[in-house]
């Protein structure tokens, strides 16, 4: 239980709270969904909005209303299982990447709750290539997250 209070829980309250400012930023204050880009740093970072309804990259999105609600509850289950693992495991060292990928997967839950999909916003092309994707803070956060438990585990 310390490992949770003392760590994870501050990692995964950070990556939450840093996630919804940024969309709340992004999405009330810019009108990102009406302007749909702006270019902060040509051509390396650009605000381009996207309401991604399904997984990475857009995977299964479009779907029925029943997806959005399969995705909370996986997004849920797997945060709860991550949580159980590293807990029992009681490493420090996973705990920072435990914390990081909870707090990006309940950040992404939360947009599927308040608007029906994740509100992703940074893009990143360069020299010629354009990169047709948008991700935001929470995905950020879960992909290091990841790589971190991986390589410590």
């Amino acid at each position: 239980m310390r490992l949770f209070l003392h760590l994870i829980l501050p990692v995964g309250l950070v990556i939450f709270v840093l996630d919804r400012l940024s969309k709340v930023w992004i999405v009330d204050v810019l009108d990102l969904p009406n302007r749909l880009a702006i270019d902060v740093v040509p051509p390396f970072l650009n605000f381009r909005m996207a309401w991604n309804t399904g997984i990475n990259f857009g995977l299964g999105g479009g779907g029925p209303e029943e997806m959005r609600w399969l995705l909370i509850g996986l997004s849920v289950v797997i945060s709860a299982a991550l949580l159980w693992w590293v807990l029992r495991r009681d490493d420090r060292v996973l705990g920072w990447g435990a914390g990081a990928v909870i707090g990006g997967a309940l950040g992404n839950a939360w947009d599927r709750l308040q608007w029906g999909a994740v509100a992703d916003f940074l893009n990143m092309s360069c020299c010629g290539i354009n990169n047709p994707f948008s991700f935001n803070i929470a995905d950020i956060a879960i992909f290091m997250g990841a790589i971190w438990i991986a390589w410590k585990a």
